[in-house]
């Protein structure tokens, strides 16, 4: 028998103890360790069943040589788990025949099972089995194991492995439940098992204590099961007796009374001894693996005692047990918390437990709160899934505050969360119905049950100040509340019907929100995928997803064809409605007005449309219009040519009616009339908004616009509006007309006239780039970037050499006037910004709009640069406000270097270092040759150099050439200028470099020499004498060249020292024991070879070494590399500083705390002191006091205790749509 290892003396169950698995138990051992089972006799003498007077000689007997036979089994039983082939019935029947035959071979076979379970390949003996104790045998075990691999069966990816750990707690389950009525009551099987499995789950080894503490856990829910089999035999049993016991004595059978007393006697006994070997587990295993430093570990142990307590609740639905479960919610790894929470679910979901788990709902319910907004997503979902069910047991237990926690998570931009927080909101809110609703008949419109449902879901929209956002809270309850969402009866009957007696009346933003939810049901209906910004993609239909969409599209289509025309009718004079109203019929199925016969309900929505575009000059509104009659004109279908004659109709108006106004607008010279010029405008922007989605060229707008464009930069004086909307009017007219030529079937002068409509609209608008108005050169310069872009090489990509004649490369001129507007307008300060947008910048939004829009601007340029449409080298004015900029476009030029990078790794390292020059020049002109190198702008730009060498990565492979091409420029640059007052001088440069050594950890250790050589063609011999401060640039250069024999990063300190030691003591041997260079042979470099002659620096003559020195200027001392001070500071292997527990008093739940789960392993093994000291884990009877302060318990970890930490740290950032929109 394998004994604990804390026990030299042997141990068996006491049987006159009455022990109970239930509130009152009192754990007596705080260790735990005295209930675990060491070598057991069997019970008053006796053998056990079918043992026949064998004993352990037998088993040593088949144990000899190379162990064929009992090997053979051990190994058959193994493979038959792994491989999960077998019915595992019939393979725990065999093992229990082999255990009645001879028990002590029988066992050994089960011991080497969990020991190769465990992926350990030794084999225990029967000789081990007789003569050594439990912990000389684990430790034998744990020196056969294979260290190679970290991997054991638990962890083993792989088909073979895939369906090991089910099978492996299914023989557990079936083998206890095989041997429940006998075997595991001979006190020497269970004695046996439970105390190897309490050893291996205290061991060092990950694989030991992982595979066991499964294996306990999964043997303790299998004796919860058997426990409460007796439990209900018992109660049954005890009916008999009574009932037996209450007849009249005639009628009374005493022989049965006896029985049923007998009956009585035996289960009692056996419940002991399964309380007794659950005691032992609980006490010997999961009381120090639920807080164990692996959290696969963990997570068995919260999910086991989830199972029991959901299984047995009379013995383990208390709060003795439920406080494991609430400490471990503060777990620091997602996946223990998720379990957590699964096994709470299981119980809230039963309300005949709810009175139970009161007084943990009042203790913990602030936690789970809390983790609705957790980091991990998961987490988050079943956290909101468990409230809906606390929700749903009881109303009275989340306050106000708990559940708007939850409902703004509607807007979440992660999908299950939010449709997690949608079904929350609709218990909440939408639940309570009146019982007479279900028993009136049904009625339809706004008398309907639903018309209050909707009614609340537009109070609650708008009392989330989320307007814009509508689509996302329809998508959260789609799932809960689609069949209230699709009532579009009701919603029509909210707008057109008056109100019934006694009905409040909708208001004016409430009709604008139901309006917004109704488009968006019917979106959700059409498309059936999420909105943008929530989930991955469309998604495969199944095909009852397709026919309820058909369904939904059909009903949609046959209400909304009819009652469309009279709601558009009804708020033609509301913008907002009305753009909204105009998208509905987008999604119709435009089959149904000629099956169902709805002609002349279509010819009423054309009419009202008309009405609409010659009554709005909003561009919304104009735009929706236009996006109607697109998807209306449709040739599939039979209503295209009635549709197509009311489009051009309107279409030949509005262009005729801009003709005539723009011939008078035109004549009135330098005075317009502002009503003229109103009418010219309103009818542009009508054009405008057509000619997007519909191509207009048989109405030749080009010339028109173009002679409006040419008056406006001729007179100076055109309303900054309708030269917009021409700008636009115009691009449009390019595009269309290159649609038309890349389709092949246009003429050869088409493609000649667009050429020229082109490059005439391109010197236009760069004209225009020289406006007074703001808006109109941000236009023209948005346009002339997209038609670069479009007409640039590009175009003749993927077979269309046919449209070479039409690329278009920018002149020099054109590039300089782009590059300064982005210089002017995209990189100033928000005030200035604020000043040149008439003030309107006051509130947070408009300054959030504006940087948005400057973002574009800076994008649009960017994209010339990556495409090459510009060149490379003009990013350098880009590049250099990285860091003063960082916050607003860090990531559009970082993405931009990153891309040029990729295009030209040479050109992109000359464009970043002329940045740095072109700084460097810069601050000379402000602050003079001789400037303070500590000062602001100096260290700025050796800041920004630091950020450039840190996007080359750490593959120097890669970035060789560019690098020493990088170096080559600088050294170039640094000695360009000479000091006028003559050669003892430092160049006026020189201080560049200083900024130039934060590439030098870049460069290849044979290239550093190579720069070094090119640097020494610049030097004077003068120079390498200098030692004043103003040559320290130079010095220090040199140094971060020459230390990279040893180290690429070493400090200026550290090169200086080791240049000049090794000049000094030439025998001295470095102390890092790498190899150097002979200072005579130089390796090759690919890199040298570009931009330097070999033999030309072979002849420069030998510099002094540099003098030694300290300086102001000298960099920070290098940080010590983790594996550094790891070295530097030997670390235990076996355990670390124990956690000081004694402060949590006798309870453990006094004073409001849990135990704190640590990244140490709680093994007995190393251990100064016990952790467990303190905390008194055998206290049953705790009471669970209410919450305090934890903040004044500044000694605690504050991730698990303190809201700001959670937020900070354990609580993910929640994508609230309306916040990041801007973005999009």
């Amino acid at each position: 028998m394998i004994a604990a290892p804390e026990l030299q003396t042997e141990f068996h169950y006491t049987q006159d103890t009455d022990t109970r698995f239930s509130s009152e138990t009192d754990f007596d051992d705080p260790d735990g360790r005295n209930a675990i089972i060491g070598k057991g006799k069997a019970k008053k003498g006796k053998k056990g069943p079918g043992e026949k007077g064998k004993g352990v000689g037998k088993g040593a007997g088949r144990m000899n040589g190379h162990h064929q036979e009992n090997g053979m089994e051990n190994v058959m039983l193994f493979e038959v788990v792994r491989l999960g082939k077998s019915a595992m019935q019939s393979v725990v029947d065999d093992w229990i025949e082999s255990y009645k035959y001879d028990r002590d071979v029988a066992l050994l076979d089960l011991i080497n099972f969990f020991i190769q379970c465990s992926g350990c390949k030794g084999v225990v003996t029967g000789e081990m089995f007789r003569n050594m104790q439990n912990s000389e045998i684990i430790r034998k075990m744990t020196e056969e194991f294979d260290e190679d691999s970290g991997d054991y069966p638990l962890t083993m990816a792989g088909p073979q492995w895939k369906k090991f750990k089910s099978s492996f707690c299914e023989f557990i389950g079936v083998l206890v439940r095989q041997c429940q009525y006998s075997i595991i009551y001979d006190e020497y099987m269970m004695d046996t098992v439970i105390s190897l499995l309490t050893g291996l789950s205290d061991s060092q080894v990950r694989a030991f204590r992982h595979t066991s503490t499964l294996a306990a856990m999964k043997l303790m829910t299998a004796l919860v099961n058997v426990a409460l089999n007796l439990s209900i035999n018992m109660d049954n049993t005890q009916r008999q007796y009574e009932a037996e016991r209450n007849k009249m004595i005639g009628k009374r059978a005493n022989d049965r009374l006896e029985l049923l007393l007998q009956k009585r006697k035996e289960l009692q006994e056996n419940q002991d001894e399964i309380e007794n070997m659950m005691n032992a587990i609980f006490k010997g295993v999961f009381v120090h693996r639920y807080r164990d430093a692996i959290a696969e570990i963990r997570a068995i142990c919260i999910e086991e005692i989830g199972v029991w307590m959901k299984m047995y609740s009379d013995a383990f639905l208390n709060d003795s047990y439920l406080k494991y479960v609430g400490w471990t919610m503060h777990d620091k790894q997602g996946e223990v918390r998720l379990k957590c929470l699964t096994a709470l679910q299981g119980l809230y979901y039963n309300r005949e437990l709810n009175a139970k788990l009161e007084l943990f709902t009042s203790r913990f319910k602030d936690r789970i709160v809390s983790m609705t907004l957790d980091k991990e997503y998961d987490v988050a979902v079943q956290a909101i899934k468990l409230l809906t069910l606390v929700l749903h047991s009881s109303d009275e237990v989340l306050t106000a505050e708990d559940c708007e926690s939850v409902y703004h998570l509607v807007y979440s931009a992660h999908r299950p969360v939010a449709v997690a927080a949608g079904e929350f909101l609709f218990k909440k809110l939408f639940s309570h119905r009146d019982p007479e609703d279900d028993s009136m008949p049904k009625r339809r419109g706004r008398q309907s049950v639903n018309a209050n449902l909707i009614k609340t879901t537009v109070f609650f929209f708008l009392e989330s100040e989320l307007h814009e956002h509508a689509a996302y809270l329809v998508d959260s309850m789609w799932d809960c509340a689609g069949e209230i969402l699709k009532d579009w009866e009701c919603m029509i009957s909210l707008l057109l019907d008056e109100p019934l007696p006694g009905e409040e009346a909708l208001t004016d933003r409430q009709e604008t929100a139901l309006i917004e939810i109704m488009l968006c049901t019917i979106r959700q209906a059409a498309e059936c995928h999420p909105p943008v910004g929530r989930g991955t993609g469309k998604r495969v239909l199944t095909a009852k997803e397709k026919k309820t969409q058909l369904d939904d599209r059909t009903r949609m289509t046959e209400l909304f064809a009819i009652s469309l025309p009279a709601l558009l009718a009804k708020y033609s004079v509301d913008a907002e409605k009305v753009t909204n109203l105009l998208q509905v019929p987008q999604f119709f199925d435009l089959e149904i007005y000629t099956t169902g016969r709805l002609e002349k309900h279509l010819d009423s929505l054309l009419r009202q449309i008309r009405e609409i575009v010659e009554k709005h000059t909003d561009t919304d509104v104009l735009e929706a219009c236009s996006k109607t009659y697109h998807s209306l004109c449709n040739e599939e279908f039979t209503i295209f040519n009635r549709v197509d004659i009311a489009r051009s109709q309107l279409l030949d108006e509005q262009v005729d009616k801009f003709n005539r106004l723009l011939e008078d607008f035109l004549q009135e010279g330098e005075d317009p009339d502002e009503d003229d010029a109103y009418q010219v405008l309103s009818t542009l922007k009508r054009i405008t908004a057509f000619h997007n989605a519909h191509d207009l060229s048989k109405w030749d707008l080009f010339t028109s616009n173009y002679k409006l464009l040419n008056t406006g930069i001729e007179n100076g004086d055109m309303p900054e509006q309708i030269v917009i909307h021409a700008l636009q009017c115009t691009h449009y007219v390019i595009l269309w007309s290159l649609a038309k030529v890349s389709e092949g079937t246009s003429k050869k002068e088409d493609m000649l006239i667009l050429r020229k409509q082109m490059r005439a609209f391109c010197l236009m608008c760069q004209r225009y780039l020289t406006s007074v108005n703001t808006a109109v050169k941000e236009q023209a310069f948005t346009i002339l970037c997209d038609l670069l872009l479009i007409f640039s090489h590009q175009i003749i990509s993927g077979g269309r050499e046919a449209l070479e004649p039409l690329v278009y490369t920018p002149e020099a001129s054109l590039q300089s006037d782009l590059l300064n507007f982005i210089l002017d307008h995209v990189f100033i300060d928000q005030d200035e910004d604020s000043n040149s947008t008439d003030g309107q910048q006051d509130d947070e939004a408009g300054k959030i709009e504006a940087l948005h829009k400057r973002r574009n601007l800076l994008a649009a340029y960017c994209k010339l640069i990556i495409y090459n449409v510009v060149e490379i080298n003009t990013g350098a004015d880009i590049f250099k406000q990285y860091m003063r900029y960082y916050n607003d476009y860090g990531d559009i030029i970082k993405e931009t270097m990153s891309k040029t990078r990729q295009i030209d790794k040479i050109q992109c390292a000359k464009t970043l270092i002329l940045s740095l020059q072109q700084l460097f020049n810069e601050m000379l002109s402000d602050l003079g040759p001789s400037f303070d190198r500590s000062s602001s702008a100096f260290c700025g730009i050796k800041e920004l150099a630091r950020r450039f060498s840190l996007t080359f990565g750490l593959d120097q492979l890669k970035t060789r050439e560019a690098i020493a091409m990088l170096h080559k420029d600088g050294i170039e640059f640094a000695f360009k200028e000479p000091n006028p007052q003559g050669e003892g001088h430092p160049p006026l440069n020189l201080a560049f470099l200083d900024i130039l050594s934060e590439f030098s950890s870049k460069l290849m250790r044979q290239d550093k020499r190579t720069v070094h050589m090119y640097l020494e063609r610049f030097m004077t011999f003068q120079m390498a004498l200098q030692r004043e401060d103003c040559w320290l640039p130079l010095i220090s250069y040199r140094n971060s060249l020459q230390a990279g024999g040893d180290d690429d990063t070493m400090s200026v300190v550290s090169g200086i020292s080791s240049r000049g030691s090794s000049v000094r003591s030439k025998k001295a041997k470095p102390a890092t024991g790498k190899r150097k260079l002979p200072e005579g042979k130089t390796e090759s470099s690919s890199s040298s070879e570009v931009w330097m002659n070999r033999e030309q620096s072979m002849q420069t003559p030998i510099m002094m070494p540099s003098p030694h020195l300290t300086s102001t200027i000298m960099r920070e001392p290098k940080r010590l590399r983790p594996e550094e001070s790891y070295m530097g500071t030997p670390q235990p292997q076996h355990h670390q500083t124990p956690m000081d527990y004694n402060r949590r008093g006798t309870g453990l739940m006094e004073d409001d705390e849990e135990p704190i789960v640590e990244d140490v392993m709680m093994s007995s093994e190393g251990r100064i002191e016990d952790l467990n000291e303190g905390m008194d884990f055998d206290t049953m009877d705790i009471d669970l006091p209410p919450s305090k302060n934890r903040r004044e318990r500044s000694e605690l970890k504050p991730d698990f205790f303190d809201p700001a930490s959670i937020m900070d740290e354990s609580v993910r950032s929640t994508h609230f749509l309306g916040y990041d929109a801007f973005q999009r």
